[in-house]
């Protein structure tokens, strides 16, 4: 049976800000930020986290090698062919435009940073809180928070400030830039039709089969919850799509997340009265309606976090804050929050179960075929896991309580 020593239970540092991916069983979690007696503390570059979804256990963290981006926040990460993609993001020396790759595939353990600076094309100007889709071997990025000369002014971008001195401008952005990892080629598409989202930042993309869909994000002190999508294809725009029905409210600093092939899962963010957000809500691209789940915590908010799918259909919702980060930036997260989006497969379900009772079936286990022996092995330890953090947990509360009376 697996041992369950207390520090065999560690967790993923709290942020928000930060990037995550999955790749295979594992998810991968970089950067972000924390605040520290009202500092924002940006976490170092060199660790990455990485959590098995088999075990339900996070690795203890890996040091990194090579050519290290900067500590960030607000960069914008994606993964293709095992590779975790790093762009933009804000630090102490202002907005980045700067690219780089980790191969998470590795098989030394050995995890190395490399810079990409031999491509061809013009990259983004410098930003952060932009967000990207995938889609054949591309990394295609849209809008985001940053900066301008005078000279690069035009209809995609919204001024916020500006410092007239050094002709410097601050906004928010509505331009499409395309990334391609087999040619390492920047361009920017024309786009042949239709009217795109006005400028934003803190807003989330998702892909849908060749469509690229955007929701809510903010821009001046406009929080927004519209819906668009873009042809990746055509490289036409929708427009703003008409829904049926209820819909979610304004939000930024929120996640878009792809389950099925016509679903979109939305969840938490910051409403346009600064109030954080614990929603859950799914779109049908089939009857082109959002409805709310029910069954969620009102308890768990949760914004500026990451949201990932897993292998069979789960929604993984790491980090973020549960206060307006504008205001009192002390509520950052470093749980990890899973959303059952759709029923589980009858061996998931049968793993699962002889996970939990596994006390009482500990004389029938080690006859199970290998094979099944070792999945069976990696639930036992997921569920002690479980088990561990849950009275850690009620045990912090019980002293928390003791010391409020």
């Amino acid at each position: 049976m697996a041992a369950d020593p207390a520090d065999q239970f560690c967790v993923a540092e709290e942020r928000s800000g930060h990037c995550a991916v999955v790749d295979g069983n594992f998810l991968y979690v970089w950067g972000g930020y924390v605040s520290i007696e009202e500092n924002e503390v940006y976490l170092p570059s060199d660790e990455l986290w990485i959590y098995d979804m088999d075990s339900g256990l996070w690795q203890t963290m890996h040091l990194m090698e090579g050519e290290l981006p900067t500590s960030m926040s607000g960069s914008c990460g994606a993964s293709i062919n095992g590779k975790l993609y790093i762009f933009g993001g804000f630090d102490d020396k202002g907005y980045s435009n700067r690219l780089y790759y980790v191969n998470l595939r590795t098989k030394t353990g050995t995890y190395r940073w490399k810079k990409i600076t031999n491509f061809k094309g013009q990259p983004p100007t410098p930003r952060d809180k932009l967000s990207c889709w995938v889609y054949k071997n591309r990394l295609i990025y849209f809008g985001g928070y940053g900066c301008r000369k005078h000279n690069e002014l035009s209809d995609c971008f919204d001024v916020h400030d500006a410092f007239w001195e050094g002709q410097i401008f601050w906004g928010w952005h509505n331009d499409v830039h395309v990334f391609d990892t087999t040619t390492q080629t920047w361009s920017q598409p024309t786009i042949r039709g239709g009217d795109p989202p006005q400028p934003r930042a803190a807003h989330t993309c998702a892909v849908l089969g060749n469509k690229g869909y955007i929701f809510g994000g903010r821009v001046l002190q406009t929080r927004m919850n519209d819906l668009h999508c873009l042809n990746l294809d055509t490289w036409t725009w929708s427009g703003r799509i008409n829904i049926s029905g209820e819909k979610p409210r304004d939000r930024s600093w929120h996640t878009l997340t792809p389950i099925g092939d016509d679903r979109l899962f939305l969840f938490g963010g910051l409403s346009s009265d600064n109030v954080p957000l614990s929603d859950g809500w799914i779109h049908s691209i089939a009857t082109n309606g959002w409805k709310q789940l029910t069954h969620l915590p009102k308890s768990r908010p949760r914004l500026w976090h990451t949201a990932c799918l897993g292998q069979e259909g789960e929604v993984m919702v790491f980090g973020g804050s549960k206060d307006d980060l504008l205001f009192m930036d002390t509520g950052h997260c470093s749980d990890l929050l899973i959303f059952q989006t759709q029923p589980y497969s009858l061996l998931r379900l049968c793993l699962d179960c002889i996970g939990k009772n596994a006390a009482l079936l500990e004389s029938q286990i080690p006859c199970l075929p290998s094979k099944l022996l070792q999945e069976v092995l990696k639930k036992i330890t997921f569920w002690a896991a479980m088990t561990h953090r849950q009275e850690r947990k009620a045990e912090t509360e019980r002293q928390s309580q003791l010391h409020s009376t």
